[in-house]
Order: structure tokens, then C-alpha cells, then sequence
């Protein structure tokens, strides 16, 4: 066991339960298509964290995904509850820096894993702020049961709003660096991930003719 912990929270890949903003463009298929290869990106950026992980899935635990890491199912109403209990269960198991990260990120790297720990050794709190508002990574170096709760989840407004009351609670944060994830299909066009992955191109291509 290593005293650093990566959570990580994964959609199971059901046709239209994925990227249903995008799927409203690029249809249910496509946005199947999109969300697939941001789940590999994922698992490549912490396949080899030397730091113990664990994955969470939305339905059920595919296997053939993280092969001999610690797979579960989240439990909660909505993704705050989900995000607390999965925290709570990680310190509760005696993890001292614990950092979440969600899988639909085209740019998710192994080093902001390894910054957002690194940020925990000096603050209770890092977040690593998405552009549409929100936030696709969070680390704490202790439970902090009001960051989960009466969010406004998936709104403009979500780390703002997270980010003033922590300061009001006189907890110390740190931010990294600021990342993209695909949410439309203006998301996906402008991004590097879609526009340098050919044959991403030609089955949505394909699917949409």
C-alpha cells in the first residue's frame, strides 16, 4: 500500500448514456466512439503511476479495463455523494493524499496526476480547473464533506462556487494547470486529440454519411 492514492471515476460505456451533449451532434454512436478512446487515454496516463489506484465505474466493473487494479462501483445519489463516499473510503482504508480524477480528458497526463499529489504535500485541497467552469481533477489531503455537497454540478459556475467556500473555510488550495475536456461537438473539432486521430475521424465520418 502507498500512501498516495489515484481514484479514478469511469462511465461504463453503454450506447447512449455517454457524452450525451455530443451524441446530440455527432449521434449516439459517434459520441460512443469519442468516449471510448478518451477511457484508453485515461488508462494510459495512470496504467503506471507506481501508486496504488482504484477505479470506479458508474453500472458495473469491466474487467478487461485496468487489468489487477482495484475495481468497484460508485455508490450515491448524485456525483457529490459519489465523490464523498469514494474519498471517505479511501482515507478511511489509511491514504494520506488522494486525488480523483474523472475519464474524458483528451489531454490527461501521468505529471498532472503526479502535480496534483505533489500540491497536496503543502495544501489541503488542488484542483485541476476544466475551461467550461467545472474541474477534472480534485485532491485532498483530508475529507472535506462540504466540497460534495449542494454543488452546482456540471454548471459554469461549479470550482467558483467550491473555491469560495473553501476560502471561507480558511483552507489552503492549489490549481494546476487549466485542460479541456469534450463535452460538444465543438469540444471535440477544436482539439488536438480529434483532429490528430485519423481514424477516430473516419468512423464519425462514417457513421454520420
Amino acid at each position: 500500500m502507498t500512501n498516495a492514492l489515484v481514484i479514478v471515476f469511469v462511465k461504463n460505456m453503454k450506447l447512449g448514456t455517454v457524452k450525451t451533449r455530443l451524441a446530440k451532434t455527432i449521434g449516439d454512436y459517434g459520441a460512443f466512439e469519442v468516449y471510448s478512446e478518451l477511457v484508453k487515454i485515461t488508462e494510459k496516463a495512470t496504467i503506471d503511476l507506481q501508486i496504488d489506484k482504484r477505479i470506479y465505474f458508474s453500472d458495473a466493473v469491466i474487467e478487461n479495463k485496468w487489468p489487477n487494479e482495484f475495481k468497484t462501483v460508485q455508490k450515491g445519489i448524485d456525483l457529490g455523494e459519489r465523490m464523498l463516499n469514494s474519498f471517505k473510503d479511501g482515507f478511511e482504508d489509511g491514504y494520506k493524499n488522494i486525488v480523483l480524477i474523472g475519464s474524458d480528458l483528451p489531454d490527461i497526463s501521468t505529471s498532472h496526476i503526479e502535480n496534483g499529489l505533489s500540491a497536496l504535500e503543502e495544501n489541503d485541497v488542488v484542483f485541476g480547473p476544466a475551461e467550461d467552469g467545472g474541474y477534472y481533477l480534485i485532491g485532498l489531503s483530508s475529507l472535506i464533506p462540504e466540497l460534495f455537497k449542494n454543488k452546482p454540478w456540471s454548471q459554469s459556475t461549479l470550482l467558483k462556487t467550491t473555491l469560495q467556500e473553501l476560502h471561507n473555510l480558511n483552507v489552503s488550495v492549489s490549481t494546476l494547470e487549466t485542460l479541456n475536456d469534450i463535452d460538444t461537438y465543438e469540444d471535440l473539432i477544436a482539439s488536438d486529440f480529434y483532429k490528430n486521430n485519423q481514424k477516430l475521424q473516419e468512423k464519425i465520418q462514417q457513421l454520420n454519411d
